[in-house]
Order: C-alpha cells, then structure tokens, then sequence
C-alpha cells in the first residue's frame, strides 16, 4: 500500500518514449525532478533561448542508458533522434499534471 505524503520525494521515474526513425519509439526511463506549482511556473519562465540539453537538465536528473547522463549526451541523443527533446518534454509535464490532479 502506497502511503501519501504531503511532502512529495524530489524526483520520480517515469519512461518516456523516444523516437527512432524508421522503427518504432523505444522507452527509456528518465529520473524527473520534482516541481510546486510555483516552481513550475518559474521554469516555464526561465526556458526563453534555452538549448535543448539545458532544458533537459533541468527537468531530469538521470536515465537508464549506460551512457552518462550529462550535457554532451543529452545533445548527441538530440541530435540523433530529432523527436527526443519534446517526447522528454511531453513525459515530464505529462507526469507532473498527473501528479497534481492526483492529490
């Protein structure tokens, strides 16, 4: 059994799926950071001219590939399958939404 806490666990997995051409999505499982509304709203603000990779830093800590999760790989993943950024993006406020009309 689940136990609700006011306080929500900074971060949450949640697996997003990446495109790849010609094949079908893969998922891949992301570590999120977690955001108040508050915060949120002040991300939203703070992403005007933001890269890619920047954006994506922000809003995930980690993921399952062997690859290190940093800057470097987040814009080689970017770059080689266009639709990965905003499937991340999606994924996050996706699960973000869920988690607020669930408490």
């Amino acid at each position: 059994m689940t136990v609700f806490k006011l306080d929500p666990a900074p971060t949450f997995d949640a697996s997003v799926d990446v495109p790849v051409h010609g094949s079908e999505a893969v998922k891949v499982k992301f570590t999120f950071k977690h955001r108040s509304r508050e915060q949120l709203e002040e991300f939203m603000q703070s992403m005007v001219g933001k890269s890619n990779a920047e954006a994506v830093m922000d809003v995930a800590s980690g993921w399952e590939l062997t690859d290190e999760f940093s800057a470097e790989n987040i814009n080689k993943l970017c770059n080689n399958y266009m639709g990965a950024a905003y499937a991340i993006a999606q994924t996050y406020f996706a699960e973000i939404r869920q988690a607020r009309l669930g408490n």
